[in-house]
């Protein structure tokens, strides 16, 4: 890349660009802003840059994550309020600490009585306005620290429950012990929360397998690319 470009992409950074990025399985959201850090100051020669993303994905879900840099960063709080659209599966019939797989099943429970006819009536239930209770193994702050660093030191504490709404919740396969599904949802709702309560209102339990991000608002993981294609 000849001189002159650099600069002009140099300035595009620091002016403000928003990216589109499909996240890697195990990456988690910080490791994805502190890669194009890392890109912007060894390629480019940025060594001061704001670099954010406009919503935590989890480490063990794949999928959209909008990266804003330099004065866009401005636009990460009206990116963090939109609708967000989920895929993924549920494993039913036994639990994890964490709700995913960060943790090994440790609970079993029946599972005779579920029908396809309870699996659809359930997540229609789940449709619309509730209060939900984040995992304790989340990114959410009890007195200044993360709730997974009490849950990973093993210590009991309880999560104020958010406001949120499951505008969508489609069951889109069902081959038990598994459940594939499709969720459109508010700010703040998290999909482990509620594979849990899933799990709990069909008087059994659940905890989620696979999860992809597809959709923030309009913008969808099928414009995205991976960290690897960024050109820098």
């Amino acid at each position: 890349m000849e001189e002159h470009e650099k600069e002009a992409l140099r300035q595009s950074y620091l002016e403000g660009r928003i990216l589109l990025l499909d996240k890697p399985y195990q990456w988690t959201s910080f490791d994805v802003v502190n890669k194009i850090k890392s890109l912007l100051r060894y390629r480019l020669g940025v060594k001061k840059i704001k670099v954010g993303h406009a919503g935590t994905l989890d480490p063990l879900a794949t999928g959209l994550l909008i990266i804003c840099t330099g004065r866009a960063t401005r636009q990460i709080e009206s990116f963090q309020g939109l609708d967000k659209t989920y895929t993924g599966t549920f494993h039913i019939g036994k639990t994890t600490p964490s709700f995913d797989l960060e943790k090994e099943p440790d609970q079993d429970y029946p599972v005779a009585h579920i029908t396809e006819d309870l699996l659809l009536a359930t997540a229609n239930s789940l449709v619309g306005e509730q209060r939900q209770v984040p995992p304790l193994f989340s990114a959410k702050k009890i007195a200044g620290k993360r709730a997974y660093t009490h849950a990973r030191a093993g210590l009991k504490t309880e999560l104020q429950a958010n406001n949120i709404i499951i505008k969508t919740f489609e069951i889109t396969r069902i081959e038990m012990p598994e459940v594939d599904f499709r969720v459109v949802c508010s700010k703040g709702t998290y999909i482990r929360a509620l594979a849990r309560d899933y799990g709990e209102s069909l008087g059994s339990g659940a905890y989620l397998s696979a999860l992809r991000r597809t959709h923030i608002g309009t913008h969808s993981v099928e414009n995205a690319i991976h960290i690897n294609e960024l050109q820098l």
